[in-house]
């Protein structure tokens, strides 16, 4: 979706550009970028949005998106009625509009799978879920520059480090239409090392998880665009 970002102002002035001033460096400690995670997670904490807003927290920077244009929600409504058939007599169920934390990261997924008895798995403060029980992440790619480098690349990252074991991207906006489905997260080099990546059109099979077997293809991406 197409975002805002507020990132963190940097006040941090390092030992080196101020060594004449040592008595300083415990407040230098202080600005460090710890604190300034913390600053991001208060002020977003305190937001008031707009009806159709949302706030996520990613690498550092507070990105407010807007809800999705017709496509992008056609895709997402597509996949979750066919998840929800799919996972009818298990105890996982497919989520919307919902936080997902991990840490000081906050992200809002346009889908994701995670047990239907979640109250375990609430934050402490009741503002989402931990990462943690996630077991299927999806977005829906957005038009434009920021929202494709936010889902391709910085929530990507975000996903990996956080384990969650299946990410999957539906980009229209890669050649004439992709879905990539990535597994085997490595959180602590945020990546993901295995990628299957298909055209639409071509099915694929979420590889392992409570949605394990579920296939994605033309019924819910619609045709390889521009075919």
């Amino acid at each position: 979706m197409t975002a805002v970002t507020h990132e963190a102002p940097e006040t941090v002035e390092t030992a080196d550009e101020h060594p004449e001033r040592p008595e300083d460096s415990g407040h230098s400690e202080a600005l460090s970028g710890h604190t300034l995670d913390e600053a991001l997670w208060q002020a977003w904490k305190s937001m008031e949005l707009p009806e159709g807003f949302h706030a996520e927290i990613v690498e550092g920077s507070i990105e407010v998106s807007p809800t999705g244009r017709h496509s992008h929600g056609q895709i997402v409504n597509r996949l979750r009625r066919a998840l929800e058939k799919f996972l009818d007599d298990g105890d996982h169920v497919a989520y919307q509009d919902m936080n997902v934390v991990h840490g000081m990261t906050v992200c809002v997924p346009d889908l994701f799978v995670a047990p239907e008895d979640d109250t375990e798995h609430v934050t402490e403060d009741g503002l989402g879920l931990d990462a943690s029980c996630v077991g299927l992440a999806v977005e829906v790619v957005s038009p434009g520059h920021r929202a494709a480098e936010r889902d391709r690349v910085h929530k990507r990252r975000a996903y990996a480090r956080a384990g969650v074991p299946v990410y999957v991207l539906i980009d229209d906006h890669d050649g004439h239409g992709t879905v990539t489905v990535l597994t085997s997260p490595s959180p602590e080099e945020a990546v993901y090392a295995a990628e299957t990546r298909v055209p639409y059109g071509t099915e694929v099979a979420i590889p392992e998880g409570a949605a394990k077997g579920f296939v994605i293809g033309e019924a819910i991406t619609g045709p390889l665009r521009g075919s």
